[in-house]
């Protein structure tokens, strides 16, 4: 009898932790998926105010083939001035995949994005759009998700 007691106890308490487990899960999900978002919303905004705090300072960024080193060094050197050339950038059909295994995360993100170019010498802008994929690392570093590694690509979407 003390033995089904004991079970009993034992199976409520899983129950219990599993609970309060899977609802930390949701919100560590949720905070990540808020630090993809922000990141986002800045480029759609044209703007990278605000964008440096989501990374760590030792972060790694690889586009398309490309080794753009720290976020910083890709501000200075690609996507700030790009974003300068702007009128729209703008994401659509966009689905994001988070897995925690703290104190990592791990995102896949997938999207069409279009950018319209400011007109040129000629008074013509361009369109650019592109299906894209991006897959992130996150780091929990004093209690807030930072990205340290992101990798994204694009082409064309077929017809």
């Amino acid at each position: 009898m003390k033995i089904l007691k004991l079970s009993a106890i034992l199976i409520l308490m899983l129950l219990a932790t599993g609970q309060i487990y899977s609802q930390n899960m949701d919100a560590e999900k949720e905070a990540v998926k808020s630090v993809m978002k922000n990141y986002k919303n800045a480029m759609q905004n044209l703007t990278t105010k605000g964008t440096f705090e989501l990374f760590a300072k030792d972060s790694h960024i690889f586009e398309s083939g490309g080794v753009e080193g720290s976020y910083a060094n890709y501000i200075e050197h690609h996507i700030g001035p790009e974003l300068g050339h702007f009128n729209k950038f703008e994401y659509s059909d966009y689905k994001i995949e988070v897995q925690v295994d703290a104190p990592y995360a791990f995102t896949t993100e997938t999207y069409i994005y279009t950018i319209v170019t400011k007109p040129d010498e000629n008074s013509e802008s361009k369109t650019i759009k592109k299906k894209g994929v991006a897959t992130s690392v996150l780091k929990k570093i004093d209690g807030n998700w930072k990205i340290i590694k992101m990798h994204s690509s694009s082409r064309t979407p077929k017809k």
